[in-house]
Protein backbone atom coordinates (compact mmCIF):
# COMPACT_ATOMS: atom_id res chain seq x y z
CA UNK A 1 0.00 0.00 0.00
CA UNK A 2 1.40 3.38 -1.03
CA UNK A 3 2.15 5.73 1.88
CA UNK A 4 0.26 9.03 1.86
CA UNK A 5 2.17 12.03 0.55
CA UNK A 6 3.73 14.29 3.16
CA UNK A 7 4.18 17.28 0.86
CA UNK A 8 2.18 18.64 -2.03
CA UNK A 9 3.87 19.34 -5.39
CA UNK A 10 4.35 23.06 -5.97
CA UNK A 11 4.74 24.34 -9.53
CA UNK A 12 5.97 27.86 -10.14
CA UNK A 13 6.29 28.25 -13.91
CA UNK A 14 3.60 28.42 -16.58
CA UNK A 15 5.43 25.79 -18.58
CA UNK A 16 5.51 23.32 -15.67
CA UNK A 17 1.85 23.85 -14.92
CA UNK A 18 0.70 23.43 -18.50
CA UNK A 19 2.85 20.30 -18.95
CA UNK A 20 1.43 18.77 -15.75
CA UNK A 21 -2.15 19.35 -16.87
CA UNK A 22 -1.56 17.95 -20.33
CA UNK A 23 0.10 14.86 -18.84
CA UNK A 24 -3.01 14.28 -16.72
CA UNK A 25 -5.26 14.61 -19.75
CA UNK A 26 -3.16 12.10 -21.68
CA UNK A 27 -3.98 9.67 -18.86
CA UNK A 28 -7.68 10.36 -19.42
CA UNK A 29 -8.09 12.38 -16.22
CA UNK A 30 -10.30 15.43 -15.78
CA UNK A 31 -8.97 18.51 -14.00
CA UNK A 32 -10.72 20.60 -11.38
CA UNK A 33 -9.38 24.06 -10.58
CA UNK A 34 -9.70 26.39 -7.59
CA UNK A 35 -8.03 29.81 -8.10
CA UNK A 36 -7.18 31.61 -4.84
CA UNK A 37 -5.09 34.47 -3.48
CA UNK A 38 -3.94 32.34 -0.56
CA UNK A 39 -4.30 32.70 3.22
CA UNK A 40 -6.77 29.86 2.93
CA UNK A 41 -9.72 29.22 5.24
CA UNK A 42 -12.41 26.56 5.39
CA UNK A 43 -14.34 28.30 2.64
CA UNK A 44 -11.47 27.72 0.20
CA UNK A 45 -11.11 24.13 1.37
CA UNK A 46 -14.80 23.51 0.70
CA UNK A 47 -14.18 24.62 -2.90
CA UNK A 48 -11.36 22.08 -3.18
CA UNK A 49 -13.75 19.40 -1.90
CA UNK A 50 -16.33 20.45 -4.48
CA UNK A 51 -13.69 20.25 -7.24
CA UNK A 52 -12.68 16.76 -6.08
CA UNK A 53 -16.29 15.64 -6.43
CA UNK A 54 -16.35 16.83 -10.03
CA UNK A 55 -12.88 15.92 -11.37
CA UNK A 56 -10.17 13.28 -11.12
CA UNK A 57 -7.40 15.65 -10.03
CA UNK A 58 -7.49 19.14 -8.51
CA UNK A 59 -5.21 22.15 -9.03
CA UNK A 60 -5.29 25.13 -6.66
CA UNK A 61 -3.48 28.33 -7.55
CA UNK A 62 -2.12 30.84 -5.04
CA UNK A 63 -1.46 34.24 -6.56
CA UNK A 64 -2.15 37.70 -5.13
CA UNK A 65 -3.10 39.43 -8.36
CA UNK A 66 -1.79 43.02 -8.53
CA UNK A 67 -4.16 44.18 -11.28
CA UNK A 68 -7.25 43.87 -9.07
CA UNK A 69 -5.82 46.28 -6.48
CA UNK A 70 -5.61 50.04 -6.91
CA UNK A 71 -2.73 52.09 -5.50
CA UNK A 72 -4.60 52.88 -2.25
CA UNK A 73 -5.83 49.33 -1.55
CA UNK A 74 -4.40 46.54 0.59
CA UNK A 75 -2.10 44.65 -1.81
CA UNK A 76 0.98 45.12 0.39
CA UNK A 77 -0.77 44.04 3.59
CA UNK A 78 -2.95 41.32 2.08
CA UNK A 79 -2.35 38.33 4.40
CA UNK A 80 -0.02 35.60 3.14
CA UNK A 81 1.02 32.24 4.63
CA UNK A 82 2.07 29.87 1.82
CA UNK A 83 3.38 27.10 4.09
CA UNK A 84 0.09 26.84 5.98
CA UNK A 85 -1.79 27.03 2.68
CA UNK A 86 0.13 24.06 1.27
CA UNK A 87 -0.55 21.97 4.37
CA UNK A 88 -4.26 22.69 4.15
CA UNK A 89 -4.38 21.84 0.47
CA UNK A 90 -2.50 18.59 1.01
CA UNK A 91 -4.93 17.58 3.77
CA UNK A 92 -7.87 18.49 1.52
CA UNK A 93 -6.67 16.12 -1.20
CA UNK A 94 -5.53 18.76 -3.68
CA UNK A 95 -3.20 17.25 -6.30
CA UNK A 96 -0.85 20.16 -7.01
CA UNK A 97 -0.42 23.86 -6.20
CA UNK A 98 0.41 26.48 -8.81
CA UNK A 99 2.32 29.37 -7.20
CA UNK A 100 3.69 31.63 -9.95
CA UNK A 101 5.94 34.50 -8.94
CA UNK A 102 4.32 36.68 -11.57
CA UNK A 103 1.81 36.17 -14.34
CA UNK A 104 2.60 39.46 -16.05
CA UNK A 105 5.51 40.42 -18.25
CA UNK A 106 8.53 41.34 -16.15
CA UNK A 107 10.28 44.41 -17.47
CA UNK A 108 14.01 44.09 -16.95
CA UNK A 109 15.62 47.21 -15.53
CA UNK A 110 12.36 48.90 -14.63
CA UNK A 111 12.64 51.83 -12.21
CA UNK A 112 11.01 49.92 -9.36
CA UNK A 113 13.25 46.91 -9.97
CA UNK A 114 10.31 44.56 -10.35
CA UNK A 115 7.26 43.81 -12.43
CA UNK A 116 5.61 46.68 -14.31
CA UNK A 117 1.91 45.94 -14.73
CA UNK A 118 -0.58 47.76 -16.87
CA UNK A 119 -0.87 50.69 -19.20
CA UNK A 120 -1.05 53.09 -16.25
CA UNK A 121 2.64 52.53 -15.54
CA UNK A 122 3.57 54.38 -18.71
CA UNK A 123 6.36 51.91 -19.43
CA UNK A 124 6.42 51.02 -23.14
CA UNK A 125 6.91 47.31 -22.42
CA UNK A 126 4.22 47.00 -19.75
CA UNK A 127 1.37 44.50 -19.88
CA UNK A 128 -1.45 46.09 -21.89
CA UNK A 129 -3.90 43.31 -22.80
CA UNK A 130 -6.94 43.01 -20.54
CA UNK A 131 -10.27 41.18 -20.50
CA UNK A 132 -13.41 43.13 -19.64
CA UNK A 133 -16.96 41.89 -19.20
CA UNK A 134 -18.42 45.20 -20.17
CA UNK A 135 -21.77 45.47 -18.36
CA UNK A 136 -21.59 42.93 -15.53
CA UNK A 137 -18.39 44.56 -14.22
CA UNK A 138 -19.99 47.99 -13.75
CA UNK A 139 -22.36 47.78 -10.74
CA UNK A 140 -21.76 46.78 -7.11
CA UNK A 141 -18.00 46.36 -6.50
CA UNK A 142 -17.33 47.83 -9.93
CA UNK A 143 -18.76 51.16 -8.79
CA UNK A 144 -16.15 51.91 -6.13
CA UNK A 145 -13.44 49.66 -7.61
CA UNK A 146 -13.64 50.26 -11.40
CA UNK A 147 -10.30 48.51 -11.96
CA UNK A 148 -11.27 45.35 -10.08
CA UNK A 149 -13.09 43.11 -12.53
CA UNK A 150 -10.78 43.96 -15.38
CA UNK A 151 -8.01 42.55 -13.21
CA UNK A 152 -10.07 39.54 -12.13
CA UNK A 153 -11.24 38.58 -15.62
CA UNK A 154 -7.74 39.01 -17.04
CA UNK A 155 -5.98 36.88 -14.44
CA UNK A 156 -8.63 34.14 -14.49
CA UNK A 157 -8.46 33.99 -18.30
CA UNK A 158 -4.67 33.65 -18.05
CA UNK A 159 -4.98 30.93 -15.40
CA UNK A 160 -7.52 29.05 -17.52
CA UNK A 161 -5.12 29.11 -20.47
CA UNK A 162 -2.27 27.81 -18.30
CA UNK A 163 -4.08 25.21 -16.17
CA UNK A 164 -6.53 24.07 -18.89
CA UNK A 165 -9.16 22.77 -16.40
CA UNK A 166 -12.38 20.97 -17.20
CA UNK A 167 -14.20 22.51 -14.24
CA UNK A 168 -13.43 25.56 -12.08
CA UNK A 169 -15.02 26.23 -8.70
CA UNK A 170 -15.73 29.66 -7.21
CA UNK A 171 -17.40 30.79 -4.00
CA UNK A 172 -20.59 32.80 -4.25
CA UNK A 173 -19.46 35.16 -1.49
CA UNK A 174 -17.84 36.92 -4.46
CA UNK A 175 -21.17 36.75 -6.27
CA UNK A 176 -20.43 39.35 -8.92
CA UNK A 177 -17.07 37.73 -9.63
CA UNK A 178 -18.81 34.38 -10.16
CA UNK A 179 -21.25 35.99 -12.58
CA UNK A 180 -18.48 37.86 -14.42
CA UNK A 181 -16.38 34.71 -14.86
CA UNK A 182 -19.41 32.68 -15.96
CA UNK A 183 -20.21 35.27 -18.63
CA UNK A 184 -16.59 35.51 -19.76
CA UNK A 185 -16.41 31.73 -20.19
CA UNK A 186 -19.65 31.74 -22.18
CA UNK A 187 -18.69 34.67 -24.39
CA UNK A 188 -15.10 33.55 -25.10
CA UNK A 189 -15.95 29.85 -25.56
CA UNK A 190 -13.76 28.44 -22.81
CA UNK A 191 -14.54 24.68 -22.61
CA UNK A 192 -14.84 24.90 -18.81
CA UNK A 193 -17.75 24.24 -16.46
CA UNK A 194 -18.03 27.03 -13.89
CA UNK A 195 -19.46 26.02 -10.51
CA UNK A 196 -20.57 28.53 -7.86
CA UNK A 197 -20.66 27.24 -4.29
CA UNK A 198 -22.65 28.71 -1.36
CA UNK A 199 -21.04 31.16 1.07
CA UNK A 200 -19.03 29.50 3.84
CA UNK A 201 -19.64 31.20 7.19
CA UNK A 202 -18.05 31.29 10.61
CA UNK A 203 -20.07 29.87 13.50
CA UNK A 204 -21.33 33.39 14.31
CA UNK A 205 -22.50 33.99 10.74
CA UNK A 206 -19.69 36.17 9.37
CA UNK A 207 -18.80 35.24 5.80
CA UNK A 208 -15.37 33.60 5.72
CA UNK A 209 -12.70 35.80 4.16
CA UNK A 210 -8.92 35.99 4.23
CA UNK A 211 -9.33 39.66 5.11
CA UNK A 212 -11.11 38.79 8.39
CA UNK A 213 -7.66 38.21 9.90
CA UNK A 214 -7.00 41.96 9.61
CA UNK A 215 -10.01 42.99 11.73
CA UNK A 216 -9.46 44.46 15.17
CA UNK A 217 -11.11 42.60 18.05
CA UNK A 218 -13.73 45.35 18.33
CA UNK A 219 -14.40 45.33 14.59
CA UNK A 220 -14.69 41.54 14.55
CA UNK A 221 -17.64 41.80 16.90
CA UNK A 222 -19.15 44.88 15.29
CA UNK A 223 -19.10 43.54 11.73
CA UNK A 224 -21.57 40.82 12.68
CA UNK A 225 -24.09 43.54 11.88
CA UNK A 226 -23.59 42.58 8.22
CA UNK A 227 -24.82 38.95 8.34
CA UNK A 228 -27.50 39.92 10.86
CA UNK A 229 -28.83 42.60 8.50
CA UNK A 230 -28.77 40.10 5.63
CA UNK A 231 -30.77 37.59 7.67
CA UNK A 232 -33.23 40.32 8.66
CA UNK A 233 -33.73 41.18 4.98
CA UNK A 234 -34.37 37.54 4.09
CA UNK A 235 -37.07 37.35 6.74
CA UNK A 236 -38.68 40.63 5.63
CA UNK A 237 -38.93 39.54 2.01
CA UNK A 238 -40.25 36.17 3.15
CA UNK A 239 -43.02 38.06 4.95
CA UNK A 240 -43.92 39.93 1.77
CA UNK A 241 -41.77 43.11 1.76
CA UNK A 242 -41.50 44.43 -1.78
CA UNK A 243 -39.90 47.91 -1.69
CA UNK A 244 -36.25 47.48 -2.66
CA UNK A 245 -35.29 51.04 -1.72
CA UNK A 246 -36.75 50.83 1.78
CA UNK A 247 -35.12 47.45 2.42
CA UNK A 248 -31.70 48.66 1.25
CA UNK A 249 -31.93 51.77 3.45
CA UNK A 250 -32.72 49.73 6.54
CA UNK A 251 -29.89 47.23 5.89
CA UNK A 252 -27.43 50.11 5.48
CA UNK A 253 -28.71 51.79 8.66
CA UNK A 254 -28.19 48.62 10.69
CA UNK A 255 -24.59 48.27 9.48
CA UNK A 256 -23.78 51.94 10.07
CA UNK A 257 -25.28 51.78 13.57
CA UNK A 258 -22.63 49.15 14.38
CA UNK A 259 -19.81 51.43 13.21
CA UNK A 260 -19.44 50.24 9.63
CA UNK A 261 -18.89 52.55 6.69
CA UNK A 262 -21.18 51.32 3.93
CA UNK A 263 -19.76 51.14 0.42
CA UNK A 264 -23.04 49.91 -1.03
CA UNK A 265 -26.22 48.04 -0.23
CA UNK A 266 -28.00 47.17 -3.46
CA UNK A 267 -30.82 45.00 -4.79
CA UNK A 268 -30.10 43.53 -8.22
CA UNK A 269 -31.50 40.92 -10.58
CA UNK A 270 -29.87 37.66 -9.48
CA UNK A 271 -28.50 36.83 -12.95
CA UNK A 272 -27.80 39.97 -15.00
CA UNK A 273 -27.38 42.36 -12.01
CA UNK A 274 -29.69 45.06 -13.35
CA UNK A 275 -31.44 47.21 -10.69
CA UNK A 276 -34.63 45.86 -9.10
CA UNK A 277 -37.38 47.91 -7.45
CA UNK A 278 -40.05 45.28 -6.68
CA UNK A 279 -38.76 42.37 -4.59
CA UNK A 280 -41.94 40.40 -5.20
CA UNK A 281 -41.36 40.01 -8.94
CA UNK A 282 -38.30 37.70 -9.02
CA UNK A 283 -35.43 36.27 -6.96
CA UNK A 284 -33.24 39.26 -6.12
CA UNK A 285 -29.61 39.57 -5.11
CA UNK A 286 -29.02 41.60 -1.96
CA UNK A 287 -25.35 42.62 -2.07
CA UNK A 288 -23.52 44.44 0.72
CA UNK A 289 -20.03 45.94 1.03
CA UNK A 290 -18.83 47.83 4.10
CA UNK A 291 -15.60 48.91 5.78
CA UNK A 292 -14.63 48.25 9.40
CA UNK A 293 -11.40 49.32 11.16
CA UNK A 294 -8.37 47.06 10.72
CA UNK A 295 -6.07 46.00 13.55
CA UNK A 296 -2.97 47.10 11.61
CA UNK A 297 -3.89 50.16 9.56
CA UNK A 298 -6.76 51.49 7.52
CA UNK A 299 -9.94 49.52 7.13
CA UNK A 300 -11.07 46.08 6.04
CA UNK A 301 -13.62 45.89 3.25
CA UNK A 302 -16.12 43.08 3.82
CA UNK A 303 -18.75 41.79 1.42
CA UNK A 304 -21.79 39.59 1.85
CA UNK A 305 -24.86 38.69 -0.15
CA UNK A 306 -27.94 36.54 -0.39
CA UNK A 307 -30.53 35.81 -3.05
CA UNK A 308 -33.89 36.93 -1.66
CA UNK A 309 -36.78 34.68 -2.58
CA UNK A 310 -40.16 36.43 -2.85
CA UNK A 311 -42.92 35.28 -0.53
CA UNK A 312 -45.03 32.44 -1.89
CA UNK A 313 -48.24 33.65 -3.45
Amino acid sequence: MEAPATTIPVLTSKEEMRAWSRAQKKKGKTIGFVPTMGYLHEGHISLVSAARERADVVVASIYVNPTQFSANEDFDVYPRDPEADRRKLLEAGCSVVFEPESLYHIVEGADDGSNVVGRESGHPDAHETFVQVEKLQLPLCGGSRPHFFRGVATIVAKLFHIVEPDVAVFGRKDYQQWRVITRMVRDLDFPIEIVGMPIAREADGLAMSSRNARLSAESRAACLAIPRAVKWAEAEVGRGAGDAGALASEVAARIEAAGGKVDYVELRHAEHLQPVTDLRAQPTLLAVAAHFPARDRGTVRLIDNTVLQPAAA
